[in-house]
């Protein structure tokens, strides 16, 4: 479907479940070479088993920040060049405010936000110098509702999305395009936990959900082969909403 994405080299964060696994499985079936990077080993073995020749995993946990130059170094020198980038990796902890001390705030912030810069900063320079690239945020719903007890995801999601724009006007006219997905109630494991901890959560969800239905990995994933392709040429700076129209719905 995607010609122009076989071969191409494409680092998914967190690609070894969930979403990201969604993300890596659609790249590897478009052809391309998709190199994980996560802290899960046997996640990254699973998905290494699963997944196909056409994907290598790396075990780094990235909140290591003085790491990152090292372990994107190590990447060029595996796969010679990186033309996407998926920034999935993230994580949440759910609390209320006046319950969430510094530490937990700080570790979310780390984790969604500075990791995501630090990891965009290095791949981001590597294409500058090569004049192309695609660089790809994973934002959240999070950063556009007043959700109760996500304090700490929210501002994080919001400030990727801000560091989405920032860097489209910086690094587009080198050929680097960067943009955002911002998923909607997609189905995952914790998604699915938290439904289960709240049965009426999923009915009000579903109930101002135009298209009537929870999200699949696959529809981000495929949101991420668009944007990744030649087809999004014109397309840098956005945040693309792929949630059934849950933010329209009333």
């Amino acid at each position: 479907m995607y010609e122009d994405l076989r071969k191409k080299n494409v680092l998914v964060t967190g690609g070894g479940s969930g979403i990201g696994y969604a993300i890596a499985e659609a790249f590897a079936a478009e052809d391309a070479d998709v190199l994980i990077v996560g802290r899960e080993r046997e996640n990254l073995a699973h998905a290494r088993k699963s997944l196909g020749t056409r994907v290598r995993t790396f075990e780094a946990d990235l909140n290591l920040l003085d790491r990152i130059p090292d372990l994107v170094g190590e990447l060029k020198t595996a796969a010679g060049h990186i033309d996407v980038l998926v920034n999935n990796a993230g994580i949440n902890v759910k609390r209320n405010a006046a319950d969430l001390s510094d530490a937990e705030y700080q570790g979310i912030v780390l984790t969604n936000q500075t990791a995501v810069f630090a990891l965009t900063r290095e791949v981001g320079k590597a294409m500058v110098a090569q004049g192309s690239g695609s660089i790809i945020m994973i934002s959240s719903m999070a950063s556009r509702y007043g959700i109760p007890g996500v304090v700490g995801y929210a501002a994080s999601k919001s400030a990727v999305e801000g560091m989405t724009r920032a860097l489209a006007v910086e690094w587009s006219p080198s050929g680097v395009r960067v943009n955002c997905i911002a998923p909607g109630f997609i189905v995952t494991p914790m998604s699915s936990r938290a439904f289960q901890n709240d049965p009426g959560r999923k009915e009000r969800v579903l109930a101002r959900t135009p298209l009537g239905r929870l999200g699949e990995p696959s529809d981000v994933a495929n949101a991420a082969l668009f944007l990744a392709s030649d087809r999004s040429g014109f397309i840098t700076g956005t945040i693309l909403t792929v949630d059934g129209g849950n933010s329209i719905g009333f």
